[in-house]
């Protein structure tokens, strides 16, 4: 009767402290798999940048209109700021000649700011009229870019998302 009143019952505290460390090792190791901040943080930021350049676009396109200029076909420079011109089509900002640009970037924060640091303007190899923003160092073929096309004739530019790749 004795030997029956002392067994234990339950685990030990040094057994609870060892299961609880193990579960929390696992969990920072295994969470970070399941949990991909940094694609989604990427991917919003784009939405960001978009939204941010159909903003712009709809002010040159303003002041296209002030000008007189918004209906013109042909490549025409508007001043946005003294001493700034930005190229436009159709009042919209015209996304063949920043492409064709040395320094598409430059023509970009004409009307744009974006950092420097974070995003690069590149030239669309497969479509003339378009220009691409993506993170530094990455490329179309990242899949997780914004791409800017040159407005059509009595519609505003197309501005999309590819975040396949963020």
């Amino acid at each position: 009767m004795k030997n029956q009143m002392n067994k234990q019952k339950g685990f030990t505290l040094i057994e609870l402290i060892i299961v609880i460390v193990i579960l929390g090792i696992l969990a920072v190791t295994a969470a970070p798999r399941f949990i991909d901040l940094q694609s989604d943080a990427r991917a919003k930021t784009l939405q960001g940048v978009k939204a941010a350049l159909q903003g712009a676009s709809q002010l040159v396109y303003a002041k296209a209109a002030i000008a007189g200029v918004q209906n013109a076909s042909t490549a025409t420079n508007v001043t946005i700021a003294t001493g700034v011109t930005v190229p436009t089509i159709n009042g919209y900002p015209d996304g063949t000649t920043i492409a064709a640009a040395a320094t598409p970037a430059d023509e970009v924060a004409k009307f744009l700011d974006l950092s420097s640091g974070d995003f690069a303007v590149t030239a669309d190899a497969d479509n003339s009229d378009r220009f691409l923003i993506n993170f530094t160092g990455q490329t179309k073929a990242n899949n997780c870019y914004v791409s800017y096309a040159t407005a059509a004739v009595n519609t505003a530019p197309t501005i999309t998302t590819v975040e396949s790749g963020c």
